[in-house]
């Protein structure tokens, strides 16, 4: 089965580049990335390899890949002068791509300006991602409308993404950030969102990464400490990237399938070890080919 991937990452020579020439965190040194807040971590140069990138996309079945900016780099919240030199980096190489790939924007957020947003969207991206750590409660939400306006005055959706880790990991294991963390950051953005962020954006459509980090599964609390019934917001997508079938058959049953979307994380992660999640042909075709195009289109 072909289908759209919504989430992976793939840094171009001229976004490594530009990491290269940073000495502070997030930079490269040679092919070891530091952050600020998590150890040095030893990129695997192959992961970044095109020509391999592509190959792999073809044997997963893929007609549409979409890249991101790897948010828990934090370079969204750098100021603008350390920002801006990454992002562009990052677009030029993204808009770039060969097929089958495609590309989110990226923007400050730090300092918020929607018109450079707008240049950058214009060049041909399927939309923006912003950090969940932007959009992690009310005042974040208040923050980023002239992004999201612009969003939807674009018709165009916005991707949620695990943004830095907040405080220093040293000495946890190293799947820490990716349990904790990025978890958190992803369910609190959900219910933000719900909160704040949709009575103002009635027509965003918005994907949270990693299942919402598990939040549609607390419906049943929210509906008893008084905050709806936990009715499904038909804008609001999740995407599939670390979990298998449990996690998605689990969120399958709290809002449906309508707005669930397939994401591997690659190279980070990868698709599960079977090809499909369990839920028949038309589920498959629900989350790799129909509700990635709503999300991505706003139509059927």
């Amino acid at each position: 089965m072909t289908g759209t991937d919504v989430h992976q990452h793939l840094w171009t020579p001229s976004f490594v580049a530009a990491l290269r020439a940073r000495s502070v965190p997030p930079f490269l040194s040679g092919w070891t990335l530091h952050l600020e807040h998590e150890p040095p971590y030893d990129v695997d140069p192959a992961h970044h390899d095109l020509d391999g990138r592509v190959a792999m996309a073809r044997a997963d079945g893929l007609d549409r890949a979409l890249v991101s900016l790897s948010t828990p780099l934090g370079v969204e919240w750098l100021p603008p002068r350390e920002a801006n030199p990454l992002l562009d980096a990052y677009h030029d190489g993204a808009a770039a791509l060969p097929e089958p790939f495609g590309a989110w924007a990226a923007a400050c957020v730090d300092e918020i300006d929607a018109g450079a947003t707008a240049e950058r969207l214009g060049q041909g991206f399927a939309g923006l991602q912003l950090p969940a750590t932007a959009l992690a409660d009310a005042a974040g939400l208040r923050r980023c409308a002239p992004l999201l306006d612009l969003l939807e005055e674009r018709d165009l959706p916005l991707l949620v993404h695990p943004g830095p880790v907040p405080e220093d990991a040293a000495g946890a294991p190293a799947w820490w950030p990716a349990l904790v963390p990025y978890v958190q950051q992803m369910h609190a953005a959900w219910f933000a969102f719900r909160a704040f962020g949709r009575e103002r954006h009635p027509r965003l459509r918005v994907c949270f990464a990693l299942l919402a980090g598990l939040a549609p599964l607390h419906g049943e609390r929210l509906a008893a400490r008084g905050g709806g019934r936990g009715e499904v917001d038909p804008l609001a997508f999740v995407e599939t990237s670390s979990y298998g079938t449990r996690g998605v058959d689990a969120v399958v049953r709290a809002i449906g399938v309508d707005v669930i979307v397939y994401g591997s994380d690659r190279p980070y992660a990868g698709p599960p070890e079977r090809a499909d999640f369990n839920l028949g042909e038309a589920g498959e075709h629900a989350l790799r080919v129909a509700n990635p195009r709503r999300l991505l289109t706003g139509r059927e």
